[in-house]
C-alpha cells in the first residue's frame, strides 16, 4: 500500500481494541464498561486506556454514575465517532472493489 493510501486511514481506529469498542457502540445504545470488557475480552486497564483515547478524539461520550452505590461507566458513540468509522469502512470497501 502506498503512503498516500495509508494516510486516508484513521490510525486511531486501526487498533483491534478501539475498533471493537466503536463497532460495539454502532448500534447507538449506551454500553456499560463491564459489558464492553467482557464482550471484547479486555482487561480493565486496557479498556480504560482505549476508551480514554477514543474520548479524547471526540469519538465517544463517557458518563460516570452510581447505580445502587456502585460506580458505573457508560459509553456512547458520538456523531464524530460514527463519521470516523463510516469513513474507514468506505475506504476499506473502495480498496476491496479496486482489485
Amino acid at each position: 500500500m502506498s503512503k498516500a493510501n495509508q494516510t486516508e486511514f484513521d490510525g486511531l481506529l486501526l487498533s483491534r481494541s478501539r475498533l471493537g469498542i466503536i463497532s460495539a457502540l454502532l448500534g447507538g445504545d449506551e454500553l456499560e464498561f463491564t459489558y464492553l470488557r467482557n464482550a471484547l475480552k479486555l482487561s480493565d486497564g486496557n479498556l480504560s486506556v482505549q476508551i480514554r483515547k477514543l474520548e479524547e478524539a471526540g469519538y465517544l461520550k463517557v458518563k460516570k454514575t452510581f447505580v445502587q452505590r456502585k460506580p458505573k461507566t457508560f459509553c456512547k458513540i458520538t456523531p464524530k465517532g460514527r463519521k470516523a468509522i463510516t469513513g474507514l469502512l468506505k475506504h476499506l470497501e473502495k480498496l476491496v472493489k479496486s482489485d
